[in-house]
């Protein structure tokens, strides 16, 4: 019975009930060309996350959003933002496609205005978690003998499990990349760039053991609406093989066809059982953890690791 259970939606520290809506995406459609099918309604619920001004005209709020989000609260042709206008007795003025600003709601009422803020920040906050995550915290663990390991790791996986399907050198970790990841994140302005740097500093005073860091940190990063909390506690991984990483030109072509859109390629899997059995108890090395980063995909520095955002030392 979703009705009598409906999903809660944390938003700046607050909790709100989300509705069950119906989300329409038309593939074929121009960047603004998105519909929201239903208006969460949150009438009653408290709306002061963001302040309410009083003005010589009635009542203003401006909601710091990033532009990515932006086709969101316009809709399909602009249906969306004008059933928003309509219920909620309003204007709504949202900066031009990738410009970045703050989407401003002006009305008479006061009620009004913090209905229609409130509505967008639950429905923002849906599609936000459709976004492919930008940056991850992370420890970097690609010490140089870590790396020789590595090295060796891959070198006997290729020759004694190169016959099990899926497998090639292609699937492999870039050595210079090796990292433990402590959790995803979407970061889609230098805005919450700035916000998840200032958090990770908020952050170094507070943890001491490894466990109670990357708990502590997950914990505070999920009630900043900058990530979703996955697991009671954080489960420390470093990635040494994916599919993600396989070269494939006639994959990549049909990729980039698909303009603007999100990239569906297809992935082949690989069978690990033998490399599980043979490696099971293969010792990479020992590295000190003494630094977190807020690590941005995509991307290399000049030591080959990920580019850094932000980083807090621990030593």
């Amino acid at each position: 019975m979703e009705v009598l259970r409906p999903a809660l939606v944390n938003i700046d520290g607050r909790i709100y009930r989300k509705n069950h809506v119906k989300e329409q995406v038309y593939l074929n459609e121009e960047e603004e060309d998105f519909t929201y099918s239903g208006v969460v309604d949150c009438m009653d619920e408290p709306c002061d996350s963001v302040l309410i001004e009083q003005t010589d005209r009635g009542y203003r709020c401006a909601m710091p959003v990033p532009s990515a989000l932006y086709k969101y609260v316009i809709g399909k042709k602009g249906e969306t933002k004008r059933r928003l206008e309509t219920e909620t007795r309003t204007s709504i003025t949202i900066p031009k496609l990738g410009m970045e600003g703050e989407i401003v709601i002006t009305g008479q009422q006061r009620a009004g205005v913090a209905s229609a803020q409130t509505r967008i920040e639950v429905m923002l906050e849906s599609f936000r978690r459709k976004q492919p995550f930008t940056h991850f915290l992370s420890f970097a663990i690609n010490h140089l003998t870590i790396q020789e390991q590595f090295v060796k790791f891959k070198e006997r996986v290729l020759e004694e499990c190169s016959q099990d399907r899926g497998i090639d050198s292609s699937i492999f970790q870039n050595p210079a990349k090796l990292h433990l990841t402590i959790g995803t994140l979407i970061l889609l302005n230098e805005q919450e760039i700035t916000k998840a740097c200032e958090l990770l500093q908020k952050c170094k005073e507070d943890f001491i053991k490894l466990q109670l860091v990357v708990d502590g940190l997950m914990e505070r990063f999920v009630a900043s609406g900058l990530t979703e909390k996955e697991w009671d506690r954080v489960k420390l991984h470093a990635t040494l093989m994916n599919t993600l990483f396989r070269r494939d030109p006639t994959v990549e072509g049909r990729a980039n066809s698909t303009l603007g859109k999100q990239n569906l390629r297809e992935r082949e899997s690989f069978d690990a059982r033998n490399v599980l059995k043979k490696c099971e108890n293969y010792h990479f090395g020992e590295v000190e953890l003494n630094s977190v980063h807020i690590s941005q995909r995509f991307s290399t520095d000049s030591s080959g690791f990920y580019a850094s955002s932000g980083a807090i030392n621990f030593s």
